[in-house]
């Protein structure tokens, strides 16, 4: 079974009021998401060692492996996409409750000191990656990544992430993006996503 690309969890306008065009989900979504699950499928018909595992089995699989770095790539990315647009939510953001919250609170002395670790998690980046929250054997960190990597190639559990790449945030914020990062975090995290994540761990 060929890789598929999941819906958007909300419409492609959904997030216009909230800092982040329909025109950015059109390229974003439409055809860099797209492309890394064609480019995914056409690797996986060409390689047999390949065939039947998921895709969280095949970015285990190949991370670290210099000759499979093309399929680990777009692997990856598909991943990271998919679990980005579950990131966002339309009128999130702000402050988490509950056991959340809670757990913030004891991994990072507060909500404020973990919002200005993932903020600069986020803006020193270098290039392009990712910013995580990961549940690291019951302790929440922040985490940074390069490229395609993410914390399932690394044995993490991802809560949340924010895409750092200049195509997420270009079209919305040109080249500003601490701007960017600060209406993520303002407007449109989805605290639900992150607590049923954390709640799996």
């Amino acid at each position: 079974m060929p890789i598929e690309q999941p819906p958007l969890p909300f419409a492609m306008d959904a997030l216009e009021p909230y800092g982040m065009k329909a025109e950015t989900f059109e390229y974003h979504y439409g055809k860099h998401h797209k492309a890394y699950v064609d480019n995914l499928n056409k690797a996986i018909e060409s390689d047999s060692s390949l065939a039947g595992k998921s895709l969280e089995e095949i970015i285990v699989a190949t991370f670290g492996d210099s000759a499979k770095a093309g399929v680990f790539n777009n692997a990856a990315q598909v991943w990271n996409h998919t679990f980005f647009w579950n990131s966002l939510k339309p009128g999130g953001g702000g402050a988490p409750t509950g056991d959340l919250a809670a757990k913030i609170d004891a991994s990072f002395g507060s909500y404020d000191k973990f919002r200005e670790a993932f903020a600069n998690a986020a803006a020193t980046q270098f290039g392009s990656g990712w910013a995580w929250l990961i549940d690291d054997n019951g302790t929440l960190k922040v985490t940074k990544t390069p490229n395609a990597e993410n914390p399932l190639a690394h044995g993490q559990k991802a809560l949340l992430t924010l895409d750092v790449w200049e195509h997420a945030y270009y079209i919305d914020f040109r080249n500003a993006r601490p701007a960017f990062i600060q209406n993520f975090l303002d407007k449109l995290v989805n605290w639900d996503f992150v607590a049923e994540n954390l709640a799996a761990a």
